[in-house]
């Protein structure tokens, strides 16, 4: 019992690590990059569609990102949906693509995609801890109704302890790469 409780405790750490290192993808560096838009929600025909279902990516140069969408008629909302999202980028369109020109970031812009990379780590951080908390609040189930002993329940909370600190690593060792390309000129 022990080892399950702890073995989806680990399974739902990696997924948290795993969703705030996606998220730190979207976040950007000065390069062209899919990542940044293909989570873009898009009004299209009255519901929100990520603009990946919407339109095919390429980067031809290193700060152009050309957006090619499938129907034609999604172009003016899928415009409206980069404009309105925090990305800071101005698309322009021929007709038939969408580019978008990345400009270098200023160094203010650059502390504050320091900053957002920070909160978003945090976040990452408090759903690893909740995980930490909803599996000890299940082994302390486990030892009121007697199925382990008390110091079964302390190893395995040193156990939980150890793997809570490993993935909160990850989450600080992403922050530090995030950052460093963040505040390369």
């Amino acid at each position: 019992m022990v080892d399950e409780v702890l073995s989806e405790a680990d399974d739902k750490m990696k997924k948290a690590v795993a969703h705030t290192q996606e998220d730190f993808s979207g976040v950007r560096t000065g390069r062209a990059s899919p990542l940044l838009v293909e989570k873009l929600k898009v009004d299209y025909y009255g519901s929100d569609v990520p603009l990946q279902q919407l339109a095919g990516f390429h980067v031809p140069e290193p700060r152009l990102l050309v957006i090619q969408p499938y129907d034609k008629s999604a172009i003016a909302t899928i415009e409206k949906a980069i404009r309105t999202s925090d990305l800071g980028l101005n698309p322009s369109n021929d007709g038939n693509v969408i580019r978008l020109s990345f400009p270098p970031l200023t160094e203010e812009r650059r502390r504050d995609l320091v900053k957002l990379v920070h909160h978003r780590a945090e976040e990452g951080r408090v759903a690893v801890r909740n995980v930490r908390r909803s599996a000890r609040d299940d082994l302390g189930v486990l030892e009121e109704e007697k199925e382990i002993s008390e110091d079964d329940l302390k190893r395995a909370e040193k156990h939980l302890q150890d793997l809570t600190d490993k993935h909160v690593r990850e989450i600080d060792e992403a922050v530090r790469k995030k950052e460093q390309q963040l505040l390369d000129v």
